[in-house]
């Protein structure tokens, strides 16, 4: 990329959305000597605890997001489903990175998958739905059982169902709504994995190891890395991950969720242009983490090395730890090569992100016990 953005350390850098993910690149980009403004429409964010302000605006006021934008030399976000109104008025700015174009395509699950198709990558078989009709005919051409979802919107299982009759597709149907749904042929598979690629505004790629992710009520529970027995899948797992952010032209991270099926195949579940959950443990597994990755992918510096220092895992800390007592806490402290993460969030609730716990080891197995076992002990 001829001509491409570099803002250098000491630059000021906007974050639209305030959550977990805002707070963890704020205090890379810190670190890294940048000065952080975060847009949130919430007072005392998990982000705004940690930047240098915050601008506290709806994210469709455009007189706010104007003076947001002209205080600040680029511009990212946390979370894929700010509208691409939203971007399009900070990118007369300031440039934003990913651009509403990429935001358009992780927004809508059938836009997101007919893009991706379009690109030669293999994503699970599906068919949009807009009437009761459409259900039929994706029972006729992909079978039972399916998975009926949400087009836009969805995430941590919400705003979808698996289905296994045509009764549960009625129910399915009328609980999700009668437009902008995508049916999806059910994926027998082995486990979910996920990779990560980073893209600066130079075109420089750099690619994460693959991550294996499991899930609890449809939530990420647990994260590994290195995935095991993945050797034979890295090259293809890395090449999708490649091509789509390329073909995408992403700017930052792209995280691409893939099922790896029984007979070896990876299929692309979604994309996410963004830091991700199942990349958190790469802060202290990595010589370069996601959120410092980000940081030097937008601002046009040199990608960082994604090698991986030892095995590591990481485990979500949900509300639900705090449903019935307030937990230890500082139980997880007591096992080493174990560090706490916690967001600042102030009101617990079942099923929220409060925190994660990563764990580091010999092996992907000692990681994984010690992160379980540290939190046992954080929930008392």
């Amino acid at each position: 990329m001829k001509g491409a953005h570099v803002v250098l350390p000491g630059g000021t850098i906007g974050m639209l959305g305030g959550g977990q993910l805002g707070r963890m690149f704020s205090m890379a980009a810190q670190q890294l000597g940048y000065h952080v403004i975060v847009f949130d429409s919430e007072i005392g964010s998990p982000a705004a605890q940690v930047a240098d302000d915050a601008v506290i605006a709806k994210f469709d006021d455009a007189d706010a997001l104007t003076t947001f934008a002209s205080r600040c030399d680029v511009v990212t976000l946390e979370w894929e489903n700010i509208p691409t109104s939203t971007l399009e008025i900070v990118d007369k700015s300031a440039p934003v990175y990913p651009s509403a174009h990429v935001l358009r395509v992780a927004q809508d699950r059938r836009r997101e998958k007919g893009t991706l198709a379009g690109f030669g990558l293999p994503v699970t078989p599906f068919l949009a739905v807009d009437s009761w009709t459409d259900c039929l005919n994706a029972v006729d051409s992909l079978g039972l059982p399916l998975v009926i979802k949400t087009a836009r919107c969805g995430y941590d299982g919400k705003g979808q169902r698996s289905v296994k009759d045509l009764n549960s597709l009625r129910l399915a149907f009328d609980e999700l709504g009668s437009d902008s749904l995508v049916a999806e042929q059910w994926i027998d598979y082995r486990r979910e994995l996920s990779l990560i690629v980073a893209r600066n505004t130079h075109g420089e790629i750099a690619s994460y190891p693959l991550f294996e992710n499991r899930h609890a009520n449809h939530i990420l529970d647990v994260t590994i890395c290195p995935a095991p027995d993945t050797d034979p899948l890295v090259d293809t797992a890395t090449r999708i991950a490649q091509v789509a952010a390329e073909s995408l032209g992403v700017v930052g991270l792209l995280c691409v969720e893939m099922f790896e099926t029984n007979d070896g195949q990876l299929l692309i579940n979604e994309i996410a242009p963004r830091p991700h959950n199942s990349g958190h443990l790469t802060i202290e597994a990595s010589e370069t983490s996601q959120f410092e990755q980000h940081v030097r992918a937008i601002c046009g510096l040199p990608l960082g090395s994604t090698q991986l220092y030892r095995p590591a895992a990481m485990v979500n800390l949900l509300g639900d730890l705090w449903e019935h007592k307030s937990p230890t806490m500082d139980g997880a402290l007591h096992f080493r090569d174990t560090h706490l993460h916690l967001y600042g969030k102030s009101q617990a609730r079942v099923g929220r992100k409060m925190g994660h716990i990563t764990s580091l080891g010999a092996t992907t197995a000692e990681a994984l016990q010690r992160a379980h076992s540290a939190r046992d002990a954080f929930q008392g």
